[in-house]
């Protein structure tokens, strides 16, 4: 859902209509991602996807024959769609598919800005008649059970009599700029923290990612292309990404710093260098846990 929000906000400021659908269970195939959602516009146009596209296309045929209430709708994914979407196999999947309209107009400010929700949709006859948004703050309004589910820290769904509940909890983004064994190494151990990890090698797609990033996302830096490294890290320090590290040795750092204050950045406080705690890392693997260690640190607090 964090994913589309930015979409589907610019959609209902200009009045456009924007149906959205994500998943609430499976059976016999795994929803991966359980923050995943689609927007579908009319004409068929769709930000985002389910399953790997496998319910996409069902999905928008159910959207162009909606009226104003959503619904909650029990979809099968044949082995042949699991086959072309890289699922292991076929199943089913149960879904809400509402227009936009019809949820909370504070939510996608909150999913904008990251931040962990909960909603409590109403099922009468698998018609969504109301959903309704609970925030950190909030969520004990929400019921016990509901409240639980949301002290997990992790995104989750689930059928509870005549409601869904649907818990959304932003996953923290790592953008790698740089390429070789730190790089995959930092790679593989951030995904041992359900991190979204980004490598990026040219300076164009590192700060276009960078660009979007909130505190709750992290950016190291391991190339050594001075061009590249520094306008990442110019990217980096216009974000509000919450850790920056960037590796090299002293004299590498004190380069960058020359680089960044020719150009007007001289307040480099927020940047992490030589990035990682000093626990005398050296292999690949050891540099990559240190630098999680220092990001975690700093998302901590």
């Amino acid at each position: 859902m964090y994913a589309i929000a930015l979409s589907v906000a610019a959609c209902l400021r200009a009045q456009t209509r924007v149906d959205v659908a994500w998943i609430v269970d499976t059976h016999q195939v795994d929803a991966r991602d359980r923050t995943d959602a689609v927007a579908i516009t009319p004409g068929g146009g769709r930000i985002g996807s389910l399953l790997s596209g496998a319910l996409d296309g069902q999905l928008t045929d159910l959207a162009s024959r909606q009226n104003t209430h959503g619904r909650f709708v029990t979809l099968k994914v044949s082995d042949v769609d699991a086959l072309i979407a890289g699922l292991p196999s076929g199943g089913e999947a149960r879904c809400i598919l509402l227009p936009a309209s019809e949820l909370p107009p504070d939510l996608w400010m909150l999913l904008i800005a990251r931040e962990p929700v909960c909603l409590l949709s109403r099922i009468e006859n698998d018609v969504i008649t109301e959903t309704k948004l609970f925030t950190a703050a909030t969520v004990a309004e929400a019921g016990d059970d509901a409240a639980q589910r949301f002290a997990r820290g992790i995104s989750d769904a689930a059928v509870i009599g005549d409601t869904v509940v649907t818990v959304l909890w932003p996953v923290p983004k790592l953008v790698i700029v740089g390429a070789g064994a730190n790089a995959e190494a930092l790679r593989d151990a951030a995904a041992l923290l359900g991190w979204q990890t980004v490598i990026a090698t040219d300076a164009n797609s590192a700060t276009g990612v960078i660009a979007g990033l909130s505190s709750l996302d992290n950016v190291v830096v391991m190339i050594h292309d001075l061009e590249v490294a520094g306008a990442a890290l110019i990217a980096a320090l216009s974000s509000d990404a919450g850790y920056i590290g960037a590796l090299g040795s002293h004299r590498m750092q004190e380069t960058r710093a020359e680089w960044l204050a020719y150009r007007g950045h001289v307040d480099l406080e927020r940047i992490h260098g030589p990035a990682g705690l000093n626990i005398g890392a050296t292999t690949p693997a050891e540099i990559a846990v240190s630098i999680l260690a220092e990001a975690l640190g700093a998302m901590k607090g």
